[in-house]
């Protein structure tokens, strides 16, 4: 019978302790088990029974239960996790007059650090990144007086133990140029910035949020989402960048730019891409026949639905904010599931 190790990453402060509590012998869900402080801000359990699925819990001195969902994991394991106690309600910072080299221009960032931030410094995050980032938190900086909330969204699902905590980085856009910047080349020369923004992205946004915040910086910690052509340009980055990013989510996506010329481009893609996919549209005057397209081109590529493609149709959803609001949901749970990120 092999060793099953919890290490629980968590600073618990000078005279405090951290038990576990569980599903299977020794550990119950009543009372807890001490954890070992093995090295610095490191406490380690070992389950020596045997079981095939291991469930448990961290505790703070056997009373503060760590928020979200219980912890898996397999018999014979080493698991890693990076608890915290306090409230899930996480903090929104500013980056004002950010300038892109690439593009020219400057803008804002709006950075959304998760609960743990603070509380728990031995954790590190995967990120999303998303455009129109002033659309993704904040009411009163959003179009039309409307946002996604993503960050809240983001905080109860987290809560809930459906999805992993991340940092959601809103890249704003610049009003004029949003349409130079979110399209790929065109040969009439009025649009074709994509390439351009997505170097802005690559090599300028990301090398700073990397060295200003404690990030997992590989491609299957980074993510882009983004709707309408916001969505267009979240896919194009995503094929052009699949060493940087792993995961996209395109919301209502205006696949129908160009005659569907980026359809056009995944069908003819020489090698599937190695991206996962999510992929949706409204209903009620949405880019709904567009977007079936690229599902179809997508499944006869060898993407397979719930796998590394989520295809969702909305009933009723329409082309505007209130109704991405109303589904961030499904593809923050798919693009960062509960305890699917080391924390390292």
């Amino acid at each position: 019978m092999s060793e099953s190790i919890i290490r629980i990453h968590y600073d618990a402060g000078w005279g405090r302790r951290i038990t576990v509590r569980g599903s299977t012998s020794p550990l119950t869900w009543s009372t807890g088990q001490d954890a070992q402080g093995v090295q610095e801000h490191v406490w380690t359990y070992v389950w020596r029974k045997s079981a095939r699925r291991l469930e448990f819990k961290p505790l703070l001195d056997d009373h503060g239960w760590s928020v979200g969902g219980n912890y898996r994991f397999q018999e014979g394991s080493t698991v890693d996790v990076f608890p915290f106690f306090g409230p899930p309600v996480g903090t929104l910072r500013k980056e004002h007059d950010f300038y892109s080299p690439q593009l020219d221009n400057r803008r804002t960032l709006v950075i959304s650090l998760p609960p743990s931030y603070e509380e728990n410094r031995q954790k590190r995050y995967p990120v999303l990144y998303m455009h129109d980032g002033q659309n993704a938190f904040e009411d009163s900086a959003s179009f039309a007086g409307v946002s996604w909330g993503a960050d809240r969204t983001s905080h109860s699902l987290v809560t809930q133990g459906l999805m992993d905590e991340v940092i959601i980085v809103g890249v704003y856009n610049v009003g004029p140029s949003r349409l130079f910047e979110y399209t790929p080349g065109h040969p009439n020369g009025r649009t074709g910035g994509a390439d351009l923004y997505g170097r802005f992205l690559v090599e300028t946004v990301k090398p700073w949020v990397d060295s200003h915040f404690r990030t997992l910086p590989g491609r299957e910690d980074t993510a882009l989402m983004g709707s309408s052509l916001g969505g267009l340009v979240s896919f194009y980055l995503g094929m052009r960048y699949p060493g940087v990013f792993s995961k996209v989510a395109c919301l209502s996506s205006s696949f129908m730019w160009n005659g569907m010329d980026l359809v056009r481009q995944m069908e003819a893609a020489p090698e599937k891409v190695p991206v996962k996919f999510y992929i949706d549209a409204g209903t009620n005057r949405d880019p709904l026949t567009p977007t079936k397209h690229m599902r179809d081109v997508l499944k006869a590529r060898g993407y397979e639905q719930g796998k590394d493609l989520y295809y969702y149709e909305d009933k009723g959803g329409r082309h505007h904010e209130a109704s991405w609001a109303a589904r961030v949901h499904i593809p923050l749970r798919y693009l960062f599931p509960w305890q699917s990120t080391g924390g390292r």
